[in-house]
């Protein structure tokens, strides 16, 4: 039996924290900070995932034997490293790769170098600095439209810029690097070749030497119907991906997941944990758009929800570097999920409104995101509220679910699109 504890206070610290309270080998099972959704799974703990005293506190409080980091912060911060040479920590067992292993989603420029040493197919890049941003103005003569430009460092998803025109793109370079539009993280900016198909995640859960491949998902970032407005975190996701066929997830694991293993053994890169790769198909082939060092969110919702094994099991196999004998099994069956904002989200939005009807979602999973108790109310706490995930026989079955439960669910400025999933079902009906 094991005292576990999940970082985080999503969506996907709630879908994992859910999925790991279904284990008969837990005993206890905490989340820090957590939102109102965990508080049902779990116990809450007021603690920053980024103050790792104050996490090495509540895991010696609490005999935690396991933590799973959720969000990207704590990993590129060093956590890992930091249980590691804490004398205190050292038997506790952590998900989540070392401080140098999180550059691959920590730094664009890194990802691309790694991805160039071991032939893993992606974007044709060059970086720049301030020392060279004129080099980076020539350099946006020689490509062909849309430019992209990416901020190097994290920027909380707002680094990434698809330019048409070329004075625009070289300005908002030049703006990037001498202004720092977007802080440090700017301060060395990735431009790419722009690559035109159709995305979708993929997941894979490592010990470091063997690893298995976790259900895909397709997300939908924009705020509008049709893919149009604003980026933001994810509105929603469906799994499995229709156009990931058996043979498609094979060139994904024999170009790019096996390379990525055994490139990081290869540097001796200490990586156990979750790898989420962002893949655009381009014809038949895929590439990598980006690497991040965690679970993704909204996918996690459709992600976990599909496990049919023991997660605690998987996770224990990463820590001892046993995956290779544990068994994962998934559901056949589609999950969508869709996410529930508030008004003005992804800019400006207000906070504290009662939500009523949670238990009106008889269809559905309600993961919370950016929610609190207040007393003996649930309010919003965030942009994104409440992921609504459920199972279906088809993506149409699945999505109406969510849709369904989505409308019964009430607080004063909610928003959901009522597209998730729509280009599956239209690409379907092609086949």
């Amino acid at each position: 039996m094991m005292n576990v504890l999940v970082l985080g206070s999503g969506g996907r610290e709630h879908a994992i924290s859910w999925k790991l309270a279904q284990s008969s080998h837990i005993q206890s099972l905490f989340i820090a900070p957590g939102n109102a959704g965990t508080a049902t799974v779990g116990t809450n703990l007021d603690v920053d995932p980024t103050d790792f005293k104050a996490v090495r506190k509540c895991v010696v409080e609490n005999n935690i034997q396991l933590v799973v980091v959720g969000p990207e912060d704590p990993l590129v911060k060093g956590i890992v490293d930091f249980f590691k040479t804490d004398k205190n920590l050292q038997g506790v067992g952590i998900i989540g790769p070392s401080q140098v292993g999180a550059q691959l989603e920590g730094s664009k420029d890194f990802a691309k170098k790694f991805m160039q040493r071991h032939h893993i197919p992606t974007a044709k890049y060059a970086s720049f600095t301030k020392e060279t941003v004129e080099e980076g103005v020539a350099f946006l003569k020689t490509m062909k439209t849309p430019y992209v430009l990416k901020a190097d460092g994290l920027a909380a998803g707002k680094g990434v810029l698809i330019i048409e025109d070329l004075k625009t793109a070289q300005d908002e370079l030049r703006s990037m690097l001498l202004n720092e539009k977007f802080g440090a993280a700017s301060n060395t900016v990735v431009i790419e070749e722009f690559l035109k198909g159709i995305e979708c995640s993929v997941f894979v859960l490592t010990d470091g030497h063997s690893y298995k491949i976790l259900p895909e998902a397709k997300d939908y970032k924009r705020i509008g119907v049709g893919d149009t407005g604003l980026n933001t975190g994810g509105m929603g996701a469906i799994s499995p991906v229709p156009f990931c066929t058996p043979e498609f997830m094979d060139k994904i694991e024999s170009r790019i997941i096996i390379p990525t293993i055994k490139g990081l053994k290869a540097e001796e890169i200490e990586y156990k944990g979750f790898i989420f790769i962002g893949i655009i198909k381009v014809g038949n082939d895929p590439y990598v758009i980006e690497y991040n060092c965690r679970m993704g969110d909204p996918e996690t919702e459709v992600v976990m929800p599909r496990i049919k094994s023991d997660l605690l099991n998987l996770l224990e196999g990463v820590v001892t570097q046993t995956l290779s004998e544990c068994d994962l099994h998934v559901d056949d069956r589609v999950c969508s999920t869709v996410v529930t904002v508030s008004k003005g989200y992804p800019e400006s939005y207000e906070k504290g409104k009662e939500i009523k009807g949670l238990h009106r979602a008889d269809e559905a999973i309600v993961f919370h995101s950016g929610t609190k108790k207040s007393g003996a109310k649930i309010v919003t706490n965030g942009g994104r509220v409440l992921a609504i995930s459920a199972y279906g026989y088809s993506i149409s079955d699945a999505t109406r679910k969510s849709f369904d439960a989505a409308e019964s669910i009430e607080y004063s400025g909610k928003y959901f699109r009522e597209d998730i999933g729509k280009d599956l079902i239209k690409m379907l009906e092609k086949i």
